[in-house]
C-alpha cells in the first residue's frame, strides 16, 4: 500500500478508518543520508489475538523522536536496528483492548513500546498505566515521558547547574530543549537558546521565558552568542552537533558541563563534514578546561528514578511554572512524513500522531 504524501491540513478525515484490521508502517528499505517516503511501507494484517497472561492494545497516540533515524541503519548502537519488513519502533500512548491479564483492565491507557502500527499484543510486564489524573494522555510521550525525563536527568544529574551559572541549549524549542532551559530558570541560571526559526525563538523568550534565544542560521551566530555570554558558558545542553557545537566550543568555561543525548544535525549523514579535524582541538580543550562531556541513554541510566522526575515535573506543571508545546499530526499514514520533516526541523514543539480516538463508537 502507497503512502500518501500529504500535508498536514488536509487531514481532515484521517481517523475515519477501518478499525478491523491492524495497520503498520514497516521499514522497506535502509535510507542513505535522509530517509524518503520509499523507505517505508504502509500494510495491513489481521489484528493480533492475546493468549492468557497477555493484553491487545490499540494506538492512540504515536511518539516521533530523532533516535528513530539512527534505529533505521543496519549499524551497531545500544539497541538493535529495526529489520527490514519489520514495524517502525516507538512509544506510545495506547487503550487496552481486550485484558487476559489480571493486572489490566479494558479500557485502561498505558505507555507502551509498540511502534509505527494500530494494534499490538504484549505481556504488560513494560507497560506503565498512566494516572487517571492526567487529562491530555499524549503528554506521557512527552513533558512526562521520555523527552522530559532525558530533559530532567540530564541537565540535574549531569550538569548539576548552579544558579547564577549561564546555560546554553540547543533546540530550544524541541521537546528536549524547552524543558532544559525552563528547569534551568528555575534553577536560578542564565538560559541562553538557539533555534532555528525566528518564531521559534521568540517562543522561547516570550513563553518559555529564556533569557535570550539565537536563531542557527544566522551569519553572525558566533558574535551573537559570545554577547548573549559574556561570562562564558557553563553548562551546554547537546543534542544536536555540528556548526552549532563548533561555535559553542571556544566559549566552554574551565570545569563546564556537556550533556549530550543526541546529534540530529549528523543523523543523515553519509560522510564526515568538510573542513579541518576538530577532535584535537576538543580533546585538548576538555584536557585544559577539566570540562566534563557526558553521553546518556535515558531509560538504560535513569529509568530507576522515572518516579522521582514524574512527581518533580507533574508538580512544576499543575503550578503552571512549565510551559509545554506538541506538534499534532493526525492519521498513522502521516508518520512517515511527519518524521522526515522532524529530521529538518520543520516540527515546532514535541511531535506526535495521533493514530486514533481515545474511544470507538459501539
Amino acid at each position: 500500500m502507497t503512502l500518501p504524501s500529504k500535508n498536514k491540513a488536509d487531514n481532515s478525515v484521517a481517523l475515519q478508518q477501518n478499525w478491523q484490521v491492524n495497520r503498520q508502517i514497516t521499514l522497506a528499505s535502509r535510507p542513505v543520508g535522509a530517509p524518503s517516503m520509499e523507505n517505508f511501507n504502509l500494510t495491513e494484517t489481521q489484528i493480533p489475538t492475546p493468549n492468557q497472561g497477555e493484553v491487545l492494545l490499540r494506538t492512540i497516540y504515536l511518539s516521533l523522536d530523532p533516535y528513530m533515524r539512527g534505529r533505521m541503519n543496519d549499524a551497531k548502537s545500544y539497541a538493535e536496528p529495526v529489520a527490514i519488513d519489520e514495524v517502525m519502533v516507538g512509544g506510545a500512548v495506547c487503550r487496552v483492548e481486550k485484558s487476559l491479564n489480571d493486572k489490566f483492565k479494558v479500557g485502561d491507557l498505558v505507555v507502551a513500546y509498540t511502534g509505527w502500527q494500530d494494534y499490538a499484543v504484549t505481556n504488560g510486564e513494560e507497560l506503565l498505566a498512566l494516572p487517571k489524573t492526567l487529562t491530555t494522555p499524549s503528554y506521557a510521550l512527552g513533558v512526562l515521558g521520555m523527552p522530559g525525563l532525558t530533559a530532567y536527568m540530564g541537565l540535574l544529574d549531569i550538569a548539576q547547574p548552579k544558579a547564577g551559572e549561564t546555560v546554553v541549549v540547543a533546540a530550544a524549542s524541541g521537546a528536549v530543549g524547552s524543558l532544559v532551559g525552563q528547569i534551568a530558570k528555575l534553577r536560578g541560571c542564565r538560559v541562553i537558546g538557539i533555534a532555528g526559526t525566528e518564531d521559534k525563538c521568540r517562543y522561547v523568550i516570550d513563553t518559555l521565558g529564556f533569557d535570550a534565544c539565537i536563531n542557527h542560521k544566522h551569519p553572525d551566530l558566533t558574535p551573537q552568542l559570545a554577547e548573549q555570554c559574556p561570562n562564558g558558558i557553563d553548562v551546554y545542553f547537546e543534542n544536536v552537533g555540528g556548526a552549532v557545537f563548533d561555535v559553542v566550543m571556544p566559549l566552554l568555561n574551565p570545569c563546564a558541563r556537556v550533556p549530550l543525548c543526541g546529534l540530529i544535525s549528523q543523523y543523515n549523514a553519509t560522510a564526515l563534514p568538510d573542513g579541518p579535524d576538530r577532535l584535537a582541538q576538543l580533546m585538548g580543550l576538555l584536557l585544559v578546561k577539566r570540562i566534563k562531556m557526558q553521553g546518556f541513554i535515558v531509560f538504560d541510566d535513569y529509568g530507576h528514578r522515572y518516579n522521582e522526575f514524574s512527581q518533580a515535573m507533574g508538580q512544576w506543571l499543575v503550578e503552571g511554572k512549565i510551559h509545554y508545546r506538541e506538534d499534532k499530526v493526525i492519521g498513522l499514514a502521516q508518520a512517515a512524513k511527519a518524521f522526515m520533516g522532524l529530521l529538518e526541523g520543520e516540527n515546532f514543539g514535541k511531535l506526535v500522531v495521533e493514530v486514533g480516538p481515545l474511544t470507538l463508537a459501539n
